[in-house]
């Protein structure tokens, strides 16, 4: 009988860790199929000692990209990569499709390793925007932003390249699976307005000119701290969205003009590893011509 009793309570236990594993599976799994990309933060000298492993975007406009870019980076700034779209509406990102075809072109996949960095003030948050930009396409691989960005790499004494580098790059698919839960649409905003809490990132100038009603006013330059220009952790962040009473048990949305210093602070939100936000890419611009005033 004692032989019996030890059977079942062995197998009771194998059944309880069996469970527990699959509970633990299901709570790996789900942020990463449910939120942003695999997203995160490297500092200058782990990505010098693992340059080869990553393929470095350049945020920053091309003409900075130019004159001086850590080697072997690729420009990737937000001006290359939006345009004015039909409906007269600025800074609007290029389709899925047509940035897929262009990234294959340059050689990156869905799960090639991204490194990005800008310098916050030049490229506008660029960097933050690209980060963004990639999760939005559901990007498979991992995407990181170098912490404290080009002033970080300088500030190590790491090299610099001057002038365009001749690369040639392996045409490859991008297979562009978007997120929608990264991004909000103007008809969603204005017809579900109070399911969200919206963040202006905008400068005072702007936000004083006009603004979505309701919206609650934060500089993007707050979103960063230092010389360096280093995104807000996780208390910092906080800290910041307490001070000026953001309800974070609603989605967060944030916006700017047209979606990249939007972009910065999706991100550093994203980083903080905070409840759902959504970046309104369309901005002032798309909410300044909605047709329903």
């Amino acid at each position: 009988m004692s032989k019996i009793m030890r059977l079942i309570q062995s197998v009771r236990r194998v059944r309880l860790l069996t469970a527990a594993l699959a509970l633990l599976l299901v709570q790996v799994c789900l942020p990463l199929s449910a939120g942003a990309a695999d997203l995160g933060l490297i500092d200058a000298a782990r990505l010098k000692a693992g340059a080869g492993s990553w393929v470095v975007l350049d945020a920053r406009p091309k003409a900075e990209w130019l004159a001086g870019h850590i080697p072997g980076a690729l420009s990737f700034s937000w001006e290359d990569y939006t345009r004015t779209d039909a409906r007269g509406v600025k800074y609007s990102s290029f389709p899925p499709s047509e940035l897929a075809a262009l990234l294959g072109a340059m050689g990156i996949s869905e799960r090639t390793p991204l490194v990005i960095y800008g310098d916050a003030d030049k490229s506008w948050g660029g960097e933050g925007y690209d980060a963004w930009l990639f999760s939005w396409l559901g990007h498979k691989g991992a995407v990181r932003l170098l912490n404290g960005g080009i002033q970080a790499w300088r500030g190590a004494g790491l090299p610099l390249v001057a002038g365009a580098e001749h690369r040639q790059a392996k045409k490859v698919p991008y297979l562009a699976q978007v997120k929608p839960q990264t991004v909000i649409g103007t008809e969603e905003l204005q017809g579900r307005k109070d399911a969200y809490t919206v963040v202006d990132v905008r400068s005072t100038f702007e936000w004083l000119k006009g603004r979505i009603p309701g919206a609650v006013h934060i500089p993007w330059e707050d979103f960063y701290t230092g010389k360096e220009r280093r995104p807000l952790n996780r208390a910092e962040l906080r800290k910041l969205l307490d001070k000026h009473d953001v309800d974070l048990r609603k989605p967060v949305v944030y916006y700017c003009l047209g979606g990249i210093r939007s972009g910065y602070a999706w991100t550093v939100h994203q980083l903080a590893g905070l409840p759902e936000a959504r970046n309104y890419k369309g901005g002032w611009e798309a909410w300044d011509k909605r047709e329903v005033r």
